[in-house]
């Protein structure tokens, strides 16, 4: 990753009172390689890069973390009922990767930073979070060129195999109406 692009993704949150409160909270359950990604991150850098105010909040506030001894659907339902009593006006999405290649059909991820790379674009295989000491950190294993430069490529998975889904999630999104400036490439 170019550390410019990566200093320019943290000021850009970092600016975001409402992103940094997000990542607070998700922050204070004190979860082992914890992230919050996807839309979260990828709409504020396509705002920003659209000069435009910030489009409401995904519907969902992704947040993945890694821990294999407690891979349960019962302990991530846990994690978001306590993110709902902090804060009842998101709708918190808690996924430990630990076990979700089975749901994805993928080969078991090492963590959380390996299971971005099996998300469906480029542009949204990312995530961030507040570190021990409260600085915000990035994680982007297939890069920021992509999202910087406004471009929605598929991951290898969904190139070939998960194809199908790719292309019916990207007549679903409908990004084109919200980010008229988007590069779509097969």
């Amino acid at each position: 990753m170019n550390s410019e692009q990566v200093l320019q993704i943290k000021a850009l949150i970092g600016a975001d009172p409402v992103r940094m409160s997000i990542l607070s909270l998700v922050q204070s359950l004190g979860l082992p390689d914890c992230w919050v990604g996807a839309g979260f991150l990828r709409s504020a850098v396509w705002d920003h890069l659209h000069q435009r105010a910030h489009s409401p909040l995904p519907s969902d506030i992704d947040v993945i973390w890694f821990d294999p001894g407690r891979a349960t659907v019962q302990t991530d339902t846990e994690l978001e009922a306590c993110l709902r009593n902090m804060d009842a006006s998101y709708n918190w999405s808690v996924k430990n990767q630990a076990r979700m290649h089975l749901r994805n059909s993928d080969t078991p991820y090492a963590s959380a930073i390996d299971a971005i790379r099996f998300w469906p674009e480029t542009a949204t295989a990312i995530a961030i979070r507040l570190d021990s000491q409260g600085a915000l950190e990035v994680a982007a294993p297939l890069g920021l060129e992509d999202l910087l430069q406004l471009v929605v490529r598929p991951t290898a998975r969904f190139q070939i195999d998960k194809r199908e889904i790719y292309l019916e999630r990207m007549q679903g999104k409908d990004w084109l109406r919200t980010w008229p400036n988007l590069k779509f490439t097969e």
